[in-house]
């Protein structure tokens, strides 16, 4: 993060003894662990012996972002619905998978690739490709050397952000990404480049459907296995038309879904958090405004493969109301300018009465940013802006 105002140490997302040492020089009283590296590896264990308390689930509850077999194997024990899969870790029998599977199918890395280990492959030519990337080029590294080959499901997809304390859970509102980084979902899955709440495509019959065979069991299902899961349970969830599937687990609040949900709230976040890490999520009351949001983000141009690093940012001042713009990758150099250092560099979110005014507002202020390597999706929403025509 690099704003005014905003106190920054240089410790790395993986060096959990830095981080808890930071915490305790700071002394400070409550963790909010929003990456998934950490997670996984195990910081909310480390805070919690630290007795520091913490938000977000120990590394048995990251295990689920961070192993897609992992996930797979809890939702198919439990009859949670999800595509048919199986998992590999040598080439050939990958590929003879593939040949009686046929395309579009999903070839996933197993372990955490930044969003970007997920290739929805056209052809069996591309689901080769990805099998042969991972398995045997290292593409991704470790994180690749298991394979998870699954059918590929159709609809539309949405996110459904449940904070979890154990066997107590609440649904957030819903909202809607956009994984593909060219317009008219095109080109390949990024960690996601816009978003927008309340998604209308989730009626509440669809919501309560989904809540009964998916997040219902999901949560029993973690309980069941050993897993005290205190944190965000982040389920991908695909509309098909045989009923709503699960594309995954995400163990934390992911972005750019987090910059539009968590403005849509009434209540207290820090309280809602606070009683799900101390196990006291029972007979919160969860309000929801009736305002609409939408997040568009600014990438620099290239990704989500190789983009430059290091561009000038500028950002109207003041931004209009309603607006914020969240940091991802930036930076402040040697003399104090605000640039670019990740692939993803701004989220622009606008809350607004209905979705038309909170785009035109979110468009407005990406056009008033400045920054030479600067892309951005212009269809966010566009689905459901069309629909409201």
């Amino acid at each position: 993060m690099a704003a005014d105002g905003a106190a920054c140490h240089p410790i790395a997302a993986d060096d959990l003894s830095g981080l808890v040492d930071l915490a305790k020089t700071e002394q400070i009283d409550f963790v909010i662990v929003g990456p998934e590296i950490p997670l996984a590896m195990g910081l909310v264990d480390r805070l919690i012996a630290a007795g520091i308390p913490a938000y977000g689930p120990k590394a048995d509850g990251g295990e689920l972002e961070a192993s897609k077999t992992r996930t797979k194997q809890i939702l198919q024990k439990y009859g949670i619905p999800t595509a048919p899969a199986a998992e590999f870790t040598a080439v050939e029998p990958a590929l003879a998978y593939l040949q009686d599977r046929g395309a579009p199918i999903v070839v996933k890395a197993d372990g955490l690739a930044a969003g970007k280990g997920v290739i929805v492959a056209q052809t069996p030519a591309e689901a080769e490709a990805a099998v042969r990337d991972m398995l045997e080029s290292n593409k991704f590294g470790t994180s690749g050397s298991r394979v998870l080959i699954e059918d590929c499901l159709e609809g539309d997809e949405t996110s459904i952000l449940v904070v979890v304390s154990g066997p107590d859970y609440l649904i957030l509102p819903t909202s809607q990404d956009h994984k593909r980084i060219g317009e008219g979902d095109t080109g390949p899955n990024t960690g996601g480049m816009g978003t927008y709440s309340p998604a209308e495509v989730v009626t509440p019959a669809l919501l309560e459907q989904i809540e009964r065979e998916i997040v219902r069991p999901s949560v029993a299902g973690i309980a069941a296995e050993g897993i005290d899961f205190r944190g965000t349970l982040f389920i991908g969830v695909m509309l098909t038309a045989q009923g709503p599937s699960v594309l995954e687990y995400n163990t934390r609040f992911g972005d750019p879904e987090t910059q539009v949900v968590l403005p849509r709230l009434g209540c207290d976040v820090l309280e809602l958090l606070w009683r799900a890490a101390h196990r006291q999520l029972a007979g919160f009351d969860l309000q929801e405004t009736d305002q609409h949001a939408m997040c568009v983000v600014i990438a620099a141009e290239g990704y989500p493969n190789a983009y430059p690093k290091g561009d000038v940012i500028t950002l109207p001042d003041p931004l209009p109301a309603g607006v914020s713009v969240i940091h991802a990758g930036t930076k402040r150099n040697d003399r104090g300018e605000l640039v670019t250092a990740g692939g993803r560099v701004l989220g622009v979110t606008a809350l607004a009465a209905d979705l038309p005014a909170a785009a035109a507002a979110a468009y407005a202020t990406c056009e008033q940013i400045t920054c030479v390597s600067k892309v951005y999706r212009r269809d966010i929403g566009a689905r459901q802006l069309r629909l409201r025509l």
